[in-house]
């Protein structure tokens, strides 16, 4: 356990949010041992580690027959995700696909290296700075949305404020005033409600070959996500027939892009890039929103300082991805969040030729699990690595270069958009600090629950303080 120390914050002991089980020894080490393993998996990605996780870099393990290893050694980590003999396993797209397609979430090989290079310039921070008018109205909305109420569930707030800032930027169309099969309520239903159903990992998920091995009993799966594709083309055709004389959106610069081959992107993949900035661009950064505000109800002194910071500059004022550098601390709150609650609870790579990681002999079809929510709590890697801590992060220009540090990934693979969801980020949270102070309406608490991204078991109540605007 960390030992109290004294922070910048003035604090005579770290917070240390709550966290799940640990357990004292291996679970896998039998049969039923493995079974074990996949049943707790399957309700929580992060339900299985042990107290050696923690302290090994490199861990060679059994799964239902197959051989893996468990890794966490950051610059073979970045190795591993960065070379061409590793591949990202087959069915690992099974939770997904029938949500997101075959855009760049979930392509492979040549086709994703095209999609990327083409949707590269829907994600330079020069568009990306050209959004940020839509990121401080999906904010306003929050605060708009949260005015005269002393209690909330942020989960469900957050969730609606970065769906609606995720269709302004895709769609420029305000999620509460969308209509019909453009509706945003349609869209943060069937994604909600796919996130917390259909989208975790179940036992087949982990006993199929592939991902499209046993997709017959994913029923509800291809239900839903027929659902959404129907509505996320329905808003393409609804752009086709009304054009934008200007580009305004990411779906202006979509429908302008070209390949390689300086040929228009196909009607397909414009919706599958959709569909995964769509699913993907809100879900996560609700949950970063969700747990860097549980973690400030949790430090008032923190929550104070970053206060400041957003007063003496606030949201309005923003008018370029420069003006975000006004809020230090702030964005350091978000990275420390982002290590104790990283986007990606588990990155999987499949040799594809022989190889040797750390010492450990890697055999071609061995698996590799790269868990950054173990990593970045590791306890040979960081400083107090379960306590909450954003002073670690102010002086990092850049804190990808920290070797621990993944919450995007790593390699070519990187999220492309993490710029996008920062800068998303920063000004929602911002504009809620402005208007309220955050405390917990309850004593319960919060434990994180993996599957595709990391959200609470449970829901809880924020009390919510206004904050006296001063006289202009």
């Amino acid at each position: 356990m960390d030992s109290p120390v004294l922070s910048n914050f003035g604090l005579t002991a770290p917070l240390i949010p709550p966290a799940p089980r640990i357990h004292p020894r291996p679970l896998g080490v039998t049969p039923l041992g493995q079974l074990r393993v996949a049943l707790e998996m399957g309700r929580s990605l992060i339900g299985a580690y042990c107290e050696e996780d923690y302290e090994s870099l490199a861990a060679p393990y059994m799964f239902m027959g197959h051989p893996g290893l468990f890794l966490n050694d950051p610059g073979s980590a970045r190795r591993v995700l960065s070379s061409p003999k590793y591949a990202r396993p087959v069915k690992a797209a099974r939770s997904l696909k029938p949500l997101v397609g075959e855009g760049v979430l979930m392509s492979e090989g040549e086709t994703w290296r095209r999609q990327r290079k083409s949707l590269a310039p829907v994600f330079t921070p020069a568009a990306t700075g050209g959004l940020l008018p839509h990121f401080i109205a999906a904010g306003e909305g929050l605060t708009r949305a949260l005015v005269g109420k002393d209690r909330a569930n942020l989960a469900q707030a957050f969730h609606h404020a970065t769906l609606d800032a995720v269709l302004r930027a895709l769609f420029s169309r305000r999620a509460d005033a969308a209509k019909g099969v453009f509706g945003g309520a349609i869209l943060a239903d069937l994604a909600r409600r796919y996130m917390e159903g259909p989208a975790h990992f179940n036992l087949l998920d982990f006993v199929a070959k592939g991902a499209d091995d046993l997709t017959f009993l994913d029923g509800e799966r291809r239900r839903m996500g027929a659902r959404w594709f129907k509505a996320v083309d329905a808003l393409i055709e609804e752009r086709r027939r009304n054009p934008h004389s200007a580009v305004l959106d990411m779906l202006d610069r979509l429908l302008a892009a070209r390949d390689e081959d300086d040929r228009p992107l196909p009607d397909q993949e414009i919706r599958d890039q959709c569909s995964s900035m769509l699913a993907a661009g809100f879900e996560t950064t609700s949950r970063l929103l969700f747990w860097a505000t549980y973690l400030l109800a949790l430090d008032p002194v923190t929550q104070n300082r970053a206060r400041a910071e957003v007063a003496a500059f606030p949201p309005e004022r923003i008018t370029g991805l420069d003006d975000l550098k006004a809020w230090p601390l702030l964005r350091s709150v978000l990275f420390e969040t982002l290590r104790l609650y990283p986007t990606a609870p588990m990155i999987a790579r499949q040799a594809l030729e022989p190889d040797e990681v750390l010492g450990c002999e890697v055999v071609p079809g061995c698996m590799i699990t790269i868990s950054p929510w173990v990593m970045h709590r590791h306890r040979k890697l960081w400083d107090a690595p379960t306590a909450f801590r954003p002073e670690r992060f102010l002086d990092q220009t850049h804190p990808w270069g920290i070797e621990a540090f993944l919450p995007f990934g790593a390699g070519p693979r990187v999220c492309i958009g993490a710029g996008f969801a920062m800068a998303e980020a920063q000004i929602v949270l911002a504009g809620l600090l402005e208007r309220f102070a955050v405390a917990m309406a309850s004593d319960r608490p919060v434990i994180p629950r993996a599957s595709i991204t990391l959200g609470p078991d449970h829901e809880p109540e924020f009390r919510l303080t206004p904050i006296m605007q001063a006289p202009a």
